[in-house]
């Protein structure tokens, strides 16, 4: 059976009318409260796609007190409440990012680890597969068969034949091999004739059971070794069955010194310990090959790297040199990666792939697709950067007519281009202005995307068509997170937030209009509260960066000729954006600076330099300098909040996590005395001790760039310390290791500062998930600001 979701989840229209409290109300804001578990705000809609019949989306919602995820399902009319699905219905629920196949009649996607095909004209589901073996990549083959993957290897099912094995890959060697030539044995073999007849007569069977298993359609492909010193990273089939790209790297490849973290609080009762990742120039990541299988033929051919141009240029040269390092001889290494999608993408005939490569430096990206009857690459577009490519929008395709599309941010702002045959990309996007998250339709006539188009805050849908290269915003919902398409291209499934909601969906035509809201699932409790607005804001830039976007947060009345204590708020990095119109990834810190003005304090929330969404100036503004011109932002903006805000320059704090941890360190010990109080929370210390994929690319590496580290750690920096400290960290922290704490403290404690404290968290990792964790943590820090900024 179904169940009745309860009523907090009314069309959205609906429940904002229905709220019984009035906001005044309700008891002053605590700070138990703000730090209470997340459940008292209500459950944001989290996986959420279309059902097969484009009447009705599903979606998962966390259930209230528990980790569990439960499935709902809403008819998209808006007004009817949603139902969770019953235990014994979950077997036909449908999934997200089905392929729908060329025709729009059937749909193939994977559940549960196991592929099914529905057919869009009746419904009808069909099962592929029942294991507990997780498949993955299916999509349509030529024939109107599947095609899927399962670890290495490769299936295809048909009406006809149901589902059998297309491609046997092994990272052995073939049994079949010449062997290496070898004296002793020629010797044995010329001198004895029995041994070489029994080696003859081998010989021949071999050469039967393969000519009987290629004739013999009812037999599964023979196994295609890739040789025994390689592993197997990635593979792609096509369509039609014959080809597959594979990647593969060094097997046993030496990946650096794992650390070791100790955990203290455990339930055996006895310290565990945990391995955790390498630092950052323990070893490179691994390079990895391209292979060219021809199934049918059994054959394996490389795909050699040395057409891609600049591949044998060093833009480390220079670096290498000063570090006393030999010249690169070789070609640059490479791996066949993508962040946001796969990075072998083949066309729906089959008949062409493309491929993505970064070189291992991050200095460069291609695209390259494969001359298939010579296996060679073929380069399609190279982005190069001397300072990093962007981890994010590298997404890539192939349209209905053969063109290839990609996103590049090479004109500054990552947008849309296309790529007829061998010529030039050709831009079909372009201003001050970032394309994320593109889709094409099925008829290859237009894409949907993010764009922030009217400001860097506002994300909305917007559609190209591609024979005007018209661009227009499909919503003014101001906060959509991510969307996709109905299966007939019709209507568009959209998640989107605001400041105090967290994500919800609504649907509306893919042409625009007004969408209709599915859900509302936040708590009476919570809607009761009169929250403060963020003021979007441009502060001014005294070091050369124009405007720095910030969200500001004070009272509604400033009292006049009063000056009020500020407290600066730093957001968390990787690549991050916080100044938008979304429901923000810190909202329990959004609802701390409630707290905050409410005890009389006005507070700004900077997307300083390196932060996401205003393009590849402002991410690379960093490179081999962290810490400094982000500095230069906060300090911008605390003159911005003494000129404009009332703000009382002798009075300012600052805080953050992670990224905002590192920042905070770097405030109060490089410039002491501007910030009387800090909370580093989940700090870190000493980019050495960082991740590899993520520091590497903006400090290189600490053996060639040894003074971008030391200008960029704050540990080099940690004597400048006069004003009050607070370092909180989880103590199983596997992101940034509780060490880096530990190791400043012991340089606080050779210094002989005072004024600091450290607080650990023995059961908390990264993302704090307690919320007795996230009280303590926040009840110190409100304290560090009570009693050092009032």
């Amino acid at each position: 059976m179904r169940h009745v979701l309860p009523a907090l989840l009314l069309p959205l229209s609906l429940s904002l009318l229905a709220a019984p409290l009035a906001a005044q109300d309700v008891a002053p804001l605590t700070i138990e409260q703000v730090m209470a578990d997340p459940d008292w705000i209500g459950p944001p809609v989290e996986r959420a796609w279309w059902s097969w019949d484009g009447r009705h989306v599903q979606y998962e919602l966390k259930r209230p007190g528990s980790l569990i995820r439960d499935t709902y399902t809403q008819a998209v009319g808006g007004g009817a409440a949603a139902e969770r699905v019953g235990d014994a219905e979950r077997g036909g629920l449908d999934a997200p990012n089905p392929q729908i196949d060329a025709r729009g009649q059937r749909m193939v996607f994977v559940r549960n680890g196991d592929v099914f095909l529905r057919d869009l004209r009746s419904g009808a589901l069909t099962q592929l597969t029942r294991s507990n073996d997780t498949e993955a990549q299916p999509r349509f083959a030529r024939d109107g068969g599947v095609i899927w993957r399962n670890g290495n290897d490769w299936y295809r099912w048909s009406p006809q034949a149901g589902v059998a094995q297309a491609a046997v890959l092994r990272a052995e060697k073939d049994p079949a091999a010449t062997p290496k030539a070898d004296a002793l044995r020629e010797q044995q073999l010329r001198t004895l004739e029995t041994l070489s007849r029994d080696r003859a007569q081998r010989e021949a069977a071999r050469q039967q059971d393969a000519a009987w298993r290629k004739a013999d359609g009812s037999r599964a492909p023979a196994p295609i070794y890739l040789g025994a010193d390689v592993a197997i990273a990635d593979s792609a089939m096509s369509p039609d069955g014959r080809w597959v790209v594979v990647v593969t790297q060094a097997k046993g490849a030496d990946e650096g010194q794992e650390g070791k973290m100790p955990m203290y609080v455990t339930e055996s009762g006895y310290e565990e310990f945990q391995s955790v990742r390498t630092r950052v120039g323990r070893n490179d990541p691994v390079p990895q090959s391209l292979w060219l299988v021809d199934v049918a033929a059994g054959t394996v051919r490389p795909l050699a790297y040395d057409v891609l141009p600049g591949i044998a240029e060093d833009p480390m040269a220079a670096l290498r040199k000063a570090a006393g390092k030999e010249p690169q001889k070789d070609n640059r290494p490479v791996r066949v990666e993508s962040e946001s999608a796969s990075a072998i993408v083949w066309s729906e005939d089959g008949r062409q792939v493309a491929v993505q490569l970064h070189a291992i430096d991050n200095k460069d990206r291609w695209i390259a697709s494969v001359d298939l009857a010579d296996a060679r690459l073929q380069p399609r577009h190279r982005l190069t950067d001397p300072a990093w490519i962007n981890w994010n929008n590298n997404e890539f395709g192939w349209l209905p007519d053969g063109s290839l599309w990609l996103l590049s941010e090479q004109s500054g702002y990552s947008h849309l281009y296309t790529v007829q045959g061998g010529g030039k990309p050709r831009q079909r996007t372009s201003g001050r202005w970032e394309v994320s998250s593109p889709v094409p339709t099925a008829d290859g006539g237009a894409f949907f995307f993010l764009c922030n188009r009217a400001n860097p805050a506002d994300y909305e849908i917007c559609r190209l068509d591609l024979g005007s290269d018209a661009v227009t915003e499909v919503t003014a919902l101001d906060g959509v997170e991510r969307f996709a398409l109905s299966p007939d291209d019709r209507r568009l499934l959209v998640a989107h937030s605001s400041a105090y909601v967290p994500t919800q969906l609504s649907v509306l035509d893919a042409a625009g209009g007004t969408p209709v809201a599915l859900t509302d699932t936040r708590t009476p409790a919570f809607k009761a509260r009169e929250w403060i607005q963020p003021e979007i804001v441009q502060v001014p830039s005294r070091h050369g960066a124009g405007q720095v976007w910030g969200k500001y947060y004070g009272p509604k009345v400033m009292e006049p000729g009063k000056r009020y204590p500020i407290v600066m708020f730093v957001h968390g990095a990787g690549y991050l954006q916080n100044v938008h119109h979304r429901y923000p990834t810190y909202f329990r810190e959004q609802m701390f600076h409630n707290l905050l003005v409410q005890r009389g304090y006005i507070v700004l929330d900077l997307d300083y330099r390196a932060s996401e969404g205003y393009g590849r100036d402002w991410r690379t503004a960093i490179y081999r300098n962290m810490g400094h011109p982000e500095l230069e932002d906060y300090l911008d903006g605390l003159d911005w909040l003494v000129e404009t805000r009332q703000g009382d320059r002798d009075r300012a704090g600052i805080y953050g996590g992670s990224y905002g941890g590192f920042m905070t360190f770097m405030a109060l010990f490089r410039k002491p005395g501007v910030f009387k109080a800090g909370a580093a929370l989940r700090p870190v210390v000493d980019w050495t001790q960082y991740n590899h994929d993520y520091t590497a690319s903006i400090l290189n590496t600490p053996e060639l760039d040894p003074q971008a580290y030391r200008t960029s750690s704050p540990i080099e920096y940690a004597a400048g310390l006069q004003d009050h400290l607070l370092i909180a960290h989880g103590m199983i922290d596997d992101n940034v290791f509780f060490r880096d704490s530990v190791v400043l403290t012991q340089k606080l404690i050779e210094l002989h500062k005072d004024n600091w404290e450290i607080a650990p968290y023995p059961l908390e990792r990264h993302g704090f998930t307690r919320a007795d964790s996230w009280l303590d943590e926040y009840k110190r820090v409100l304290k560090l600001f009570e009693n050092n900024l009032k």
